[in-house]
């Protein structure tokens, strides 16, 4: 018996690197998997059917149940293709990991309009359309009296959440992922689905130059199907788990804590901007305990 026996998933990205090995372990916990990949270049350039196809004849070698998909997750059309790709082959959806992404690093000054708009879609577009879509049919489902007993999985990244140079692009994204789960939560949690997301680091594509593997035949903490198995039991039946942000890397997983007042000034009448020149600088010293495990 699998964790996720009975369980239909599909999973964004799902060609290469965490993806893929998402979509391997989904299928030997028993799921049936549609393998979502459009195939392009880590800079989401091109397209290519192969990589999703191969994950596919992966699967079913093994005993599983997959079927690829190349469809536009950006696309509100494409969207709603993928989550009828599922039905249509699986008869049903519970889980939807979104976990396409693309990179176009560059500092603000020299990062060009495209640059901008091609990383906001693919990511913050790319979370939004494929769960717009899955949360139409778990409102019907539920509407109807069924219990497909929902989840989705995000992507979001520390880059976002704690910031890096060179990424605010990709980490602005990032940080309206964390905050559309929270919302998706709020919003979604009235049909009997949870709404989670997660931040990997892990070795793939789009961070090979800085994640390089280990030769000492110990534990690799940067081997992309570490962060696997937390997405899978995140996607399980009877997860309790909901809209909540994880940081998972290696065999660890930390929880986030969302945005929270921590310090104030305050008066009983309006504020003077002179009052506060006295008064607001100490808002500046205020530490923050950002709780960053590299730190």
């Amino acid at each position: 018996m699998g964790a996720l026996d009975g369980r239909v998933a599909i999973i964004t990205g799902a060609g290469r690197g965490i993806g893929r090995e998402h979509a391997l372990l989904f299928a030997s916990e028993g799921a049936a998997v549609v393998v979502n990949d459009l195939g392009g270049g880590q800079d989401g350039s091109g397209a290519d059917a192969t990589p999703a196809q191969q994950v596919v004849e992966e699967i079913r070698a093994a005993g599983g149940q997959a079927v690829a998909n190349g469809d536009d997750i950006t696309d509100a059309e494409g969207a709603q293709r993928l989550i009828q790709t599922a039905l249509d082959e699986f008869g049903e959806l519970n889980v939807l990991v979104n976990n396409a992404g693309i990179l176009r690093d560059r500092t603000l000054v020299n990062m060009s309009d495209e640059e901008w708009d091609a990383v906001i879609r693919v990511h913050l577009r790319g979370h939004f359309m494929p769960l717009r879509a899955a949360a139409r049919y778990w409102k019907d489902a539920h509407k109807a009296g069924r219990a497909p007993r929902g989840s989705v999985i995000n992507t979001a990244s520390t880059s976002g959440l704690f910031g890096n140079i060179g990424q605010g692009n990709y980490g602005a994204a990032k940080s309206g992922i964390a905050s559309l789960t929270t919302i998706a939560q709020l919003e979604l949690e009235r049909f009997g689905v949870r709404v989670n997301a997660i931040c990997p680091t892990a070795r793939t594509r789009l961070t090979e130059n800085v994640l390089v593997a280990g030769k000492d035949g110990g534990f690799d903490a940067d081997d992309p199907a570490n962060i696997s198995p937390f997405v899978a039991y995140l996607g399980t039946a009877d997860c309790p788990i909901a809209g909540r942000t994880f940081y998972v890397h290696g065999g660890a997983v930390h929880l986030f804590q969302p945005w929270a007042l921590i310090d104030k000034i305050e008066t009983d009448h309006r504020w003077t901007v002179e009052e506060l020149q006295k008064e607001a600088p100490r808002l500046a010293e205020t530490p923050f305990n950002l709780g960053i495990p590299w730190a």
